[in-house]
């Protein structure tokens, strides 16, 4: 057991695997119908770029699929050693990864949550879309205050999407992951930009954290609906 720890805190490892499966993803996107709604999304999303865009944790394997090629996009994936290998997918698939995450009492700080909203507020400067999931730490589907900070800081609206599809594995963890499988129906479902004020209040920032947690039920719900059309 020893020897196959060393060899998965190898860096060759961890990106053959991160490698192995983003050529697993394209493969699953090229094999899947999709549905899109709205028809054309980037009509009203590209005059906004960059962007925000909020899904929920356990849904967001198939998210990379909706990036248009040639966008510019970050990801935020924890430091945690899962974290690591969804960092080297992600770079497979030309998407660059910013590492922390948030956290709740005294660990804000060893999960780097701080320098990651440094890190993701450069990057929508630097005119880079940032892909996050919106949940509270361990908490799926339930909206943090994180996502609202990053955009009343940043000025940039939050787009809320799921993509999801008919064949797949559901896992029994804390978030109920969804592992996509090839040859099937699928949905990409984009709900409308949401902003929140540079002065926004604590009110306020509720307001949005609601908003934006609504709608995210919202879209994956559609999307569901959608891929259980025969």
């Amino acid at each position: 057991m020893k020897v196959f720890a060393r060899l998965f805190r190898s860096d060759a490892v961890r990106s053959a695997i991160g490698s192995v499966l983003a050529a697993y993803l394209r493969f699953v996107g090229r094999t899947t119908r999709f549905a899109v709604e709205p028809t054309a999304p980037y009509d009203r999303i590209a005059p906004l770029l960059p962007v925000i865009t909020a899904m929920w944790h356990g849904e967001h394997l198939m998210v990379p699929l909706a990036r248009r090629p040639g966008d510019r996009a970050v990801s935020l994936v924890s430091r945690s050693a899962d974290g690591e290998i969804e960092a080297r997918l992600l770079s497979a698939l030309g998407i660059r990864a910013i590492r922390g995450s948030g956290a709740r009492g005294r660990k804000t700080a060893e999960k780097g949550g701080a320098g990651a909203l440094l890190a993701m507020l450069r990057a929508l400067a630097g005119g880079e879309t940032v892909v996050l999931t919106a949940d509270v730490p361990k908490v799926a589907r339930r909206c943090g205050l994180g996502i609202v900070t990053l955009a009343k800081l940043s000025g940039r609206p939050i787009v809320p999407i799921a993509v999801v599809g008919a064949r797949r594995i559901e896992l029994k963890n804390w978030d109920r992951t969804k592992i996509p499988l090839p040859f099937g129906r699928g949905a990409m479902v984009y709900g409308a930009p949401i902003e929140v004020a540079s002065d926004a209040d604590d009110e306020a920032m509720e307001d949005a954290r609601s908003r934006i947690e609504a709608s995210l039920d919202a879209v994956h719900a559609r999307a569901y609906a959608l891929v259980a059309r025969r």
